[in-house]
């Protein structure tokens, strides 16, 4: 018998789009059940999210002052103690939140963790990417131990909205650390969508030269609805704060589409945009290799390029 449970993300009240992904990946499993767990200060909201997913079967909460904010040496103990209730899977979405709770799940259950799952082959049997997205391996996890994994969520569509599962409170017994506590968080603001979650992505690089210069690529997003990204490249520079950093050690997206302005395409950068739906690349370089993986590409100057774009989006 296979029981998932999924542990969701959110923020603000708000569940995040990784959360149905990674239900995508359990559905896959073809699992006897799929259970979501929120754990939060105040988790109704997202619970009655959550529940709205299909293939739900449960949403567990967990309210705790202590769960007011995403710290993983808080959230883990609980999260293993609920995973002891029948659990064959835990997933999490590959997402900084899921990075930073997982391994610790992972390590209280005693298992070694599989890693940005990006495909079933079975219950215990899987692929993911290595060396930067240029190699698939399939790995197999112990048929006797609790798999938990964390989801490759650019592999992965949202389940389909239309579910009506039961939402429970859940208590645990699990004793919770001292000396981890919240400070403050530093994040920048912005009205924009958020660019793990975005459809639509424009991304600077290098090539745009300054942070001054980068408002053309925020006006743009703004004409497209879109978020804003950035090479590694352009973040290294001071451009754009490295929150925005897109690839093999940024943010792993796969919007419908992507657009890449000024970015040369290092192989880092491209594994960040490989499940990307249609990629058009802004470059002066007609070499660079961004135009080996663009759907479309257009080779000139950015400065010039961008406004005639905009005015066209008017």
């Amino acid at each position: 018998m296979s029981k998932v449970l999924v542990v969701a993300e959110h923020l603000n009240g708000k569940l995040n789009a990784a959360t149905a992904k990674t239900v995508s990946a359990a559905q896959a499993l073809k699992p006897d059940a799929i259970d979501v767990l929120v754990l939060s200060d105040a988790p109704d909201a997202v619970a009655a999210e959550a529940a709205q997913i299909a293939g739900v079967a449960k949403v567990l909460t967990l309210a705790n002052a202590a769960n007011a904010h995403a710290i993983a040496q808080v959230l883990a103990p609980q999260i293993a103690e609920i995973a002891k209730n029948g659990y064959s899977h835990v997933f999490g979405p590959s997402t900084t939140f899921g990075k930073d709770v997982m391994p610790a799940v992972a390590a209280l259950l005693d298992v070694g963790q599989v890693s940005d799952l990006m495909a079933v082959e079975g219950t215990h049997t899987f692929k993911r990417p290595m060396y930067a997205g240029n190699a698939i391996v399939t790995v197999e996890a112990p048929a006797n131990h609790v798999v938990v994994a964390t989801v490759r969520t650019a592999s992965w569509p949202e389940a389909a909205k239309g579910g009506s599962a039961t939402v429970e409170a859940a208590s645990v017994n699990a004793v919770l650390p001292t000396h981890t506590r919240f400070v403050e968080l530093a994040a920048g603001k912005s009205d924009r969508p958020d660019l793990q979650s975005a459809k639509r992505v424009v991304s600077g690089g290098r090539g745009v030269g300054s942070a001054e210069n980068f408002k053309i690529i925020y006006d743009l997003a703004d004409k497209l609805g879109a978020a804003v990204g950035a090479s590694r490249a352009a973040v290294d520079a001071g451009y754009v704060p490295n929150e925005l950093q897109v690839g093999q050690t940024g943010k792993i997206i796969a919007p419908e589409l992507y657009v890449a302005v000024g970015i040369s395409g290092a192989i880092q950068h491209l594994t960040g945009i490989k499940d990307a739906g249609t990629i058009v690349a802004i470059n002066k370089d007609g070499d660079a290799p961004i135009f080996e993986i663009a759907d479309v590409g257009l080779v000139g100057d950015l400065f010039q390029i961008l406004p005639e774009l905009q005015q066209q989006l008017s």
